[in-house]
C-alpha cells in the first residue's frame, strides 16, 4: 500500500502525562506552507471487543456504570490490549471475565479507530460463537463489580440504538456488523 506524503513536520514532541491507561502527547508541527500548529494525542494501547452470538440470533450485552460519562450503558464486552498482547488473545480473555462464557470459535469482523482526531486507540471487533457457560462464572475487577450481563435478541438491539438507548460506538458498530453477515442478502 503507498504512503501518502504529510503535509507537516514535527518540531518537537513531549510526553507531558503517563497513565494507567493512556499517555498524553503534544507535539508542535510546522505545515509545509510555514504555519504552525499543536497536536495533542492519547496514545492509548488499544483494545478488544467481543458480539457472543447464539444460535438463536440473540447475543450477549453487559450494562455497566461509565465514571467519565457518568451514565448506565449498553456495551459489548471488551477491554484493554495487555503490553504486546494479541488482539484475539484480549478478545478471548475479556470475554471470559466479563460474561462467564467461552468461546468455541472467534472469528475477527473489523477494526476501527475510535476517535482518530486526538486519540490512537484502535479496537479490534470479533464475533464468538459455540458459547459455553463457564462453571466460575465471571472474573470481574473491582470497578466492574456492579457489570451485568444480558442476553438480548439482535433484532431488539437494533432498535435500541434507534430508539438511543445503545449509544456506545464500538457496540453499534459489532451489532450492525454481526447483522450485516448474519442477513446479507
Amino acid at each position: 500500500m503507498k504512503t501518502e506524503p504529510k503535509n507537516y513536520k514535527i518540531l518537537s514532541h513531549e510526553n507531558i502525562f503517563r497513565g494507567r491507561v493512556f499517555n498524553v502527547i503534544v507535539d508542535n508541527i510546522e505545515y509545509d506552507s510555514g504555519a504552525k500548529g499543536v497536536r495533542e494525542v492519547a496514545q492509548h494501547p488499544g483494545g478488544a471487543v467481543v458480539i457472543g452470538l447464539f444460535p438463536d440470533e440473540t447475543i450477549l450485552l453487559v450494562r455497566q456504570f461509565r465514571f467519565a460519562v457518568d451514565a448506565w450503558l449498553w456495551e459489548l464486552p471488551a477491554g484493554k490490549l495487555d503490553p504486546g498482547e494479541n488482539p484475539l488473545d484480549a478478545a478471548r480473555r475479556e470475554f471470559q471475565e466479563e460474561t462467564g462464557y467461552s468461546a468455541g470459535s472467534v472469528r475477527k469482523l473489523a477494526q476501527i479507530h475510535t476517535t482518530p482526531g486526538f486519540c490512537t486507540e484502535i479496537l479490534h471487533i470479533y464475533m464468538a460463537t459455540g458459547l459455553t457457560k463457564n462453571i466460575e462464572g465471571q472474573k470481574l475487577e473491582e470497578g466492574e463489580q456492579t457489570l451485568t450481563v444480558h442476553q438480548i435478541p439482535l433484532h431488539k438491539t437494533i432498535e435500541m440504538i434507534e430508539q438511543g438507548e445503545i449509544t456506545d460506538s464500538k457496540t453499534i458498530c459489532g451489532i450492525f456488523l454481526t447483522e450485516r453477515i448474519l442477513h446479507k442478502q
